[in-house]
């Protein structure tokens, strides 16, 4: 898949020399098929590359630091094809800084009843070996995702998947660098945080940058640039013209697009891949002084585009939901339906169907779309600019979904997931924003409580396409705290295990 195509994850086999050299030989050779099938199944869309047997202390140590040095690598597999003594692990596992998937499974499918013999079953040990390596990992305290299961088997190579992608989004999450053109929305505690000990847990690193600089981007935008970047949009959206008129219309779209090219620049030149906004910083604040230099409108259709193509965003100098989104896009590179920043925004209550509307006054992304998106301008009376503004406007597909979050509870970092429904909505003909409307799981009340419970956010990262179990790994290849809420969660054991968390985390903590 082309959005991996820099990455790969390495194999190693564990094995040793006591069999002889010719079990080392077939070990290698079983192993070389097994990561060529892997490969070939279609279902990892991370390259893997066998890196050989690692026979000794030394070698498992050369191959961790190896790994550890090499950009491209953003993960390893290990597997224990015969017994490899565990203690030849330690050195190299106390070096391993990357990701670790550890895979049980076995050359052969069936044990061959007719023709079994001590051979065999001295070349076939990882019903041994990999339990052996489990006890190691375990008593190092070596975080690491299990896989058991058949190689050729399709429900084992797509946990493998999971994982790959994951590693991928974390590899990537170290070189993520957004800015924040403004700072928070004053007073907002939930979009704030630790910026040094979120770079130090997570790898994101986040710098404010000053919306004067990127005035001195938005001045050098030629009026050609941005009309050509128009006829774009009219290519791409269904253009509807309404009480703004004609006139303001595309006055409003074309200044629009020179938002999109000054933002688009900015990160390039920046080395951003995430940024944030705040709508109550778009350069000068008097939009009638005749030396007026900003943006004279929030920058939503820029921030619905860009994130369309991969840049995290966060609304009101969300950081941490900026970063976690583009992690999010990384991590479904390929998928189908679709993933986007969402915010709750008002409540329905309507018995069983009680649900949560979830938009933003315009920045959410069009891969959720349902159909081909409108493109908008409509009056819009918050923050410094109360001014006709540019949207696209969509509603949401249906179906289910996850939403996830990070937040900062001062002792550590919480990343929280809840799985959706997300259903039809009434028509909103005064409501000019793309919105989606779900139902928390398992059901509005519970839901609803216990991500007030667990401190979630009002912001959010959302997809249709990964599950509780891409963010499980995420959270456990960082060290973080992870809390799920699904139609399995009841409010008295979700409490009960907020409270264990707390016990743990701090306990742990205190033994570093």
């Amino acid at each position: 898949m082309k959005g991996f195509e820099n990455f790969e994850i390495w194999w190693v086999t564990g094995a040793q020399l006591l069999y002889g050299g010719d079990a080392v030989v077939a070990v290698d050779s079983h192993s070389k098929e097994m990561v060529e099938g892997l490969n070939a199944s279609g279902n990892i869309p991370v390259k893997i590359v066998y890196k050989g047997t690692a026979n000794s202390s030394k070698e498992v140590e050369q191959v961790m630091l190896a790994a550890n040095n090499d950009e491209k690598c953003v993960g390893i597999i290990t597997w224990m094809h015969t017994f490899s003594p565990a203690k030849m692990w330690i050195k190299g596992l106390q070096q391993l800084q990357k990701p670790l998937c550890h895979f049980h499974t076995q050359y052969n499918a069936e044990i061959p009843w007719n023709e079994i013999d001590m051979d065999f079953m001295n070349l076939n040990q990882s019903a041994h070996g990999d339990i052996e390596f489990g006890h190691i990992c375990t008593r190092m305290r070596v975080a690491r995702k299990v896989v058991c299961g058949y190689w050729k088997d399709e429900k084992a190579q797509k946990q493998i998947a999971v994982w790959a992608r994951v590693a991928a989004g974390v590899a990537d999450a170290h070189n993520v660098r957004c800015l924040m053109f403004g700072m928070n929305m004053n007073n907002v505690a939930v979009t704030d945080g630790d910026r040094v000990e979120f770079e130090q847990r997570l790898g994101y690193h986040v710098d404010y940058y000053p919306v004067s600089s990127l005035m001195e981007y938005f001045k050098k935008v030629t009026d050609k640039e941005a009309d050509e970047l128009v006829e774009e949009y009219k290519k791409l959206y269904t253009i509807k013209i309404d009480e703004s008129g004609e006139e303001v219309y595309w006055e409003k779209v074309k200044n629009a697009a020179k938002a999109e090219i000054a933002l688009r620049r900015v990160l390039k030149d920046e080395g951003a891949t995430a940024f944030t906004t705040n709508f109550d910083d778009l350069g000068d604040a008097n939009i009638d002084d005749p030396n007026f230099c900003g943006f004279d409108q929030i920058p939503g259709l820029a921030s619905q585009r860009l994130m369309q193509e991969g840049y995290g965003f966060g609304a009101e100098g969300d950081w941490k939901t900026a970063c976690l989104y583009r992690t999010l896009w990384v991590i479904q590179q390929g998928m189908p339906t679709g993933c986007s920043f969402l915010e709750d925004y008002t409540l329905n209550f309507a018995g069983d169907k009680s649900s949560c509307l979830q938009s933003h006054m315009l920045e959410v992304c069009p891969l959720i779309a349902t159909d081909k998106p409108k493109l908008e301008v409509h009056f819009l009376g918050i923050g410094i600019r109360k001014q006709q503004t540019a949207r696209l406007v969509f509603t949401s597909k249906t179906g289910a979904g996850i939403k996830a979050t990070v937040v900062d509870l001062g002792n550590r970092f919480r990343l929280i997931s809840q799985e959706v429904e997300c259903i039809e909505p009434q028509p909103m003909p005064k409501l000019p924003v793309a919105s989606a409307l779900w139902v928390p799981q398992p059901t509005f009340e519970i839901g609803a409580a216990a991500w007030i419970l667990a401190g979630g956010t009002h912001h959010s990262a959302f997809s249709y396409d990964i599950t509780e179990e891409y963010w499980e790994d995420f959270a456990e290849m960082l060290g973080i705290e992870y809390v799920r809420i699904n139609k399995q969660t009841n409010i008295a054991d979700f409490k009960q295990t907020l409270r264990n968390n707390e016990v743990y985390f701090m306990l742990n903590k205190a033994l570093r």
